[in-house]
């Protein structure tokens, strides 16, 4: 595949790899996957990749479309302290 063609299918997942509490954890949207970890880190995780995607949407983006360079920005920008 070319690289500037994108992928109909796009879609982003998360594995949190700290749990230690035995709980499976798994959030999941129609472009986004979360899997494991603490609650903490699941959670953060999970906010990190819902911002992005809000923030893709007000720019008129999708995850089909943003540059790989934007969306590591976004996900920084978005990933909570």
């Amino acid at each position: 595949m070319e690289r500037n063609k994108k992928s109909k299918d796009a879609m982003l997942f998360g594995v949190g790899l700290d749990n230690e509490d035995g709980h499976k954890r798994v959030t999941s949207a129609e472009k986004f996957a979360i899997l494991g970890g603490s609650q903490e880190t699941h959670d953060k995780m999970t906010e990190t990749v819902m911002k992005t995607f809000e923030d893709m949407d007000r720019k008129g983006k999708s995850l089909e479309s943003v540059e790989p360079d934007e969306l590591k920005d976004l996900l920084e920008k978005n990933t909570p302290q």
